[in-house]
């Protein structure tokens, strides 16, 4: 096996499990804190949705922080301090009194989940631009199902063998894959050349708002997640309306993890389709895509239909991110990809923090059934978006960073 493919292999693996670490509580988060206390329903629920956003929070600080950090240091140091971050965040998890310790475990977990955005840099630089799509669909695969699934999994580990095993079995599992990041990981350094810049990240930030293919892909990430998440803590409530079941956790987890089968069949495939006809062709082909299923979410009158119709979501959904991802690849100079993947990840854990307070927010003013519509309008709107940022000048990201330098320091000499 090569190096790049045995890099691969474990950064897909390992994605799969820190991705799955940030959802795995959500099945029993309020059954958890119910431990620690007898505390009201409301007391519960407020800081059931503290301590899950948390996570999300203060890694939608450092994910570009730790990817600035990887462009200069290298990225299999990141991933080794951020591996073993998670796994000591989530055993100690465990052994909480209080939800207050709860809630700070949690928001260090997310300032320790640089991992991800550091892996996408990471296989992407030693990826070559015409097969980025492919190699980025496949990898977020990773990331995705671990998304999806994480809290089967965490539902499945807590019935099974209980709270405080559930994040001992689940801090075991992520430092195994940092011991084979250390020990089975080999980064393939590339030797600084003369003409090599090193940008500042007032430079990068000010590059990512003039140029408009990077600034409108970063929103359409945010708005792509808050369509992804914002009917994810109704769903349960959505699916009792349709079966007369006592499963319905049971049965809203498999309406949920639908979505990620469909996500796993294609992302790959819509990866390599982008790779031959360009992405954003693709992009705005799945945006139209994920609106068209969306939209008659809101009409089924029984779970089938709704499962049916979340399958062939996650189909067209399954494209989304690795398209994006590849995007910024292939706009983004390797002096400043960490920090630009770390940027798209930020993005992305900000939808993910919008996204079930929107749903909650629709839901409760207009009813379930309105958010489907609504979700569908956000979609609509990012392929608005995409379409019109195509119909503008192409621009060069690395002449945009060197303009913005060279403006920084007329403006700074004066």
């Amino acid at each position: 096996m090569s190096v790049q493919k045995r890099n691969f292999t474990i950064m897909f693996f390992s994605n799969f499990l820190v991705s799955g670490t940030m959802t795995m509580i959500m099945p029993f988060l309020s059954l958890y804190i119910k431990t620690m206390g007898d505390f009201s329903d409301a007391y519960t629920q407020k800081w059931a949705g503290l301590i899950f956003g948390a996570t999300f929070v203060s890694a939608f600080i450092m994910s570009p922080i730790w990817g600035r950090v990887a462009d200069k240091y290298g990225y299999k140091p990141i991933l080794i301090i951020n591996g073993f971050g998670i796994a000591i965040s989530v055993l100690l998890m465990g052994f909480v009194h209080s939800v207050e310790a709860f809630f700070v475990l949690r928001l260090f977990m997310g300032i320790v989940t640089g991992f991800i955005p550091t892996s996408l840099a990471f296989i992407s630089s030693q990826t070559p631009k015409n097969i980025a799509g492919k190699t980025m669909g496949t990898l977020q695969m990773g990331s995705v199902s671990g998304t999806l699934f994480g809290p089967v999994i965490g539902g499945f580990l807590a019935d099974t063998f209980g709270f405080q095993y559930t994040f001992i079995i689940t801090s075991s599992a992520v430092t195994a894959a940092a011991i084979l990041v250390i020990f089975g990981v080999k980064e393939l350094r590339r030797e600084k050349k003369k003409g090599d810049h090193e940008y500042s990240r007032r430079t990068v930030i000010s590059g990512i708002f003039h140029h408009r293919l990077i600034l409108n892909v970063l929103m359409i990430t945010t708005l792509i997640q808050i369509g992804l998440f914002s009917i994810q803590p109704l769903l349960s409530l959505y699916v009792s309306h349709l079966t007369n079941s006592n499963e319905v956790a049971f049965l809203a987890g498999i309406t949920f993890s639908a979505t990620g089968v469909g996500s796993l069949l294609f992302a790959r495939v819509w990866g390599k389709l982008g790779d031959s006809i360009g992405y954003e062709k693709v992009l705005s082909a799945l945006l139209i895509i994920a609106f068209v299923f969306i939209v008659p979410m809101a009409f089924v009158t029984d779970l089938w239909q709704l499962i049916g119709l979340r399958l062939l979501f996650g189909i067209a959904s399954g494209g989304l991110i690795p398209i994006t991802t590849a995007l910024i690849r292939r706009e983004a100079p390797i002096e400043v990809q960490g920090e630009l993947m770390g940027y798209n990840t930020s993005f992305r854990f900000l939808g993910n923090i919008i996204g079930p307070m929107f749903g909650g927010f629709i839901s409760g003013y207009i009813g379930i059934s309105s958010v489907f519509y609504v979700t569908g309008a956000l979609f609509l709107i990012a392929f608005f978006i995409i379409y019109f940022a195509r119909k503008k000048p192409t621009q060069d990201f690395e002449e945009v960073l060197l303009e913005e330098e060279e403006l920084h320091e007329k403006t700074t000499s004066s």
